[in-house]
């Protein structure tokens, strides 16, 4: 008989090993009353199951043996290299078929690592859940807390895979609420019976997807209230209120997306001059709200992020060079403190690798001479503009105004002006670049790329330009949950 999510069932905590005290069996017979009674005699034993998740996203080769596959980070680099904004130099290397649009068929292994990843997440999380009775919430802080870390990472999961998997706007800009969305798989905690649960393996609309996102979300921002979290590794009620936001922003609630991001930066302190040019490789910063703190226990050395986008390192990014968009860069005043961040046309003659001197060339993420920079995954920065953004879409210019001028305060000094739409997108750009968002802005923005232009710095080989709504942008479902999964059909494949 058939599986469903087939990559993914028996692959649930792979990415513990380094949590010592962690019993992987006990996942197989935790349930029901059992696991009540577990939570209710030591809530403390669940630690190590929610510390899965943030070790999952940070697993090196996780899916095959490239060293392009090192967790979460390596999903929303593939997904840089299809836009506009990183021009490749150098040689051809790891992303030279992400940035031609040429690896998004089912039968490729990108398919794969982004299904896996996201869906070994949502298991993982629902195992988690299901260590609680239906309607019941615990009592204890620090179980709601683990409960609600559970809720938060499966919604922001289900939102990446709408993002990878299905156009989410029509050719107006409106979102596709009944267009399909992504298998589901629920927790018995969720109260569907087993045929519900069943049919909701099949390609269920964005919408359908939505209402669980949004159930999620609720429950994560209800259980997360009053949690303080050990590291900057978790999620506590900040994040989650930032995962919201992304979310919001992302269906087009414009009024909860400014909500949930003022509420999700508040208590932050955006980097000033000095902190900007750190190297973006401490959690321990005062705007990072979330990310991982590399020990040498989790490093990844080759395969790893600062390998591919460091251009200080000896890694993967001194044979294919990220570089900015030569008319990217070109928008950027002089005024802006973040110009300094990328090498300007003529390059760095003073810099120490051929990599660091190249025109163009990223300086905005340092080097760790023991490969232990850590991974970035919110900044209360992207927050600052998801509020200017929401309240610019609802035509409250004052207030987009305010929030983006506070922004810039801290980047741009001399900035004067009104906060449009367009500008705000045009901030976000640079600010974000190399940090995952650029896929995530164009796919919901309905945007294309354009390379091939007069003065481009992309490569001859890389001078492709892709529409909006291309069915390249999406990625397809994997080969082996085509063949596995009882609830698909070939019509539920998305085309290329």
């Amino acid at each position: 008989m058939k599986k469903t999510i087939s990559i993914l069932l028996g692959v649930l905590f792979l990415a513990t090993a380094c949590e010592k005290n962690f019993e992987v069996e006990n996942s197989s017979y935790l349930t029901g009353e059992k696991a009540i009674e577990m939570v209710d005699n030591d809530p403390e034993f669940l630690s190590s199951y929610v510390s899965g998740f943030y070790s999952w996203m940070v697993a090196n080769l996780q899916t095959y043996t490239g060293h392009d596959d090192y967790g979460f980070l390596s999903c929303t680099m593939i997904a840089e290299f299809m836009c506009g904004d990183i021009a490749m130099g150098g040689g051809q290397h790891f992303g030279m078929y992400d940035y031609l649009h040429e690896y998004c068929g089912y039968e490729y292994v990108r398919c794969r690592q982004l299904w896996a990843t996201f869906y070994t997440l949502i298991n993982n999380a629902n195992s988690v859940i299901d260590f609680f009775a239906a309607g019941v919430d615990p009592d204890n802080i620090n179980a709601r807390g683990y409960l609600g870390q559970a809720y938060a990472i499966r919604a922001f999961s289900y939102m990446y895979l709408l993002n990878f998997f299905q156009d989410p706007v029509d050719e107006s800009g409106a979102f596709r609420s009944d267009a399909p969305g992504v298998p589901m798989v629920v927790a018995t905690r969720d109260g569907y019976t087993q045929e519900e649960a069943a049919a909701l393996k099949g390609r269920n609309t964005q919408a359908d997807v939505m209402k669980i996102i949004e159930n999620d979300l609720a429950e994560a921002l209800k259980l997360l209230d009053g949690y303080s979290r050990t590291s900057k590794n978790e999620i506590d009620l900040s994040v989650a209120q930032g995962i919201a936001a992304r979310y919001y922003l992302y269906v087009q609630n414009w009024e909860k997306a400014a909500e949930m991001a003022a509420l999700a930066s508040a208590g932050y302190d955006l980097m000033d001059k000095a902190r900007l040019f750190a190297g973006f490789k401490d959690v321990e910063d005062n705007e990072i709200m979330w990310g991982f703190n590399h020990t040498s226990d989790t490093y990844g050395m080759y395969a790893s992020f600062p390998s591919h986008f460091c251009h200080d390192h000896g890694g993967y990014a001194s044979i294919m060079y990220k570089c900015i968009d030569a008319k990217l860069y070109s928008q950027i005043p002089d005024s802006d403190y973040r110009k300094s961040l990328w090498n300007g046309p003529e390059g760095d003659a003073t810099a120490s690798s051929a990599a660091a001197a190249y025109p163009y060339a990223s300086r905005k993420f340092g080097a760790d001479p023991n490969w232990l920079e850590d991974y970035i995954y919110m900044r209360a920065s992207e927050m600052k503009l998801i509020e200017a953004e929401a309240y610019a879409r609802l035509n409250k210019t004052a207030e987009a105004t305010t929030a983006l001028k506070s922004f810039l305060a801290k980047r741009n000094p001399q900035w004067t002006g009104t906060a449009s739409v367009d500008e705000i997108l045009l901030q976000r750009r640079i600010e974000l670049w190399g940090e995952g968002f650029a896929y995530y802005d164009l796919k919901r923005n309905g945007l294309g790329v354009v390379r091939k232009y007069e003065g481009t710095n992309h490569p001859v080989w890389g001078q492709v330009d892709f529409p909006a709504h291309d069915n390249t942008w999406n990625f397809q479902i994997p080969r082996s949950e085509m063949q596995n999964n009882l609830m698909l059909s070939d019509e539920d494949q998305n085309e290329l």
